[in-house]
């Protein structure tokens, strides 16, 4: 999705646009981090709110750290992604 213009942040019209188009980037990266976290943050706190200490012989408080720690990258790679496509989009030369 490449662009001519620079967007024009100056109206209320042009930054509703580029705020579309920003949250449009990198969203199976970050989709994928948030389901990622939200189930790991739910496995956090199972064994306290369902006395539930194992699932498949495994402590739910390991299994949500290790959701965790796997969206981290996710979410990390959908953060750079947006940021390389703003920073290249914000910094075109106006003569293109």
């Amino acid at each position: 999705m490449t662009h001519s213009t620079i967007p024009d942040l100056g109206t209320k019209a042009g930054r509703k646009a580029f705020r579309h188009e920003m949250r449009m980037i990198a969203v199976r990266p970050r989709r994928w981090g948030l389901w990622l976290l939200t189930a790991g943050a739910l496995l956090m706190i199972l064994p306290s709110a369902l006395d539930l200490h194992a699932i498949f012989g495994w402590s739910p408080s390991l299994l949500g750290i290790m959701l965790i720690a796997a969206a981290l990258p996710f979410l990390v790679a959908a953060a750079v992604l947006r940021r390389r496509y703003r920073r290249g989009r914000l910094l075109m030369p106006r003569g293109e």
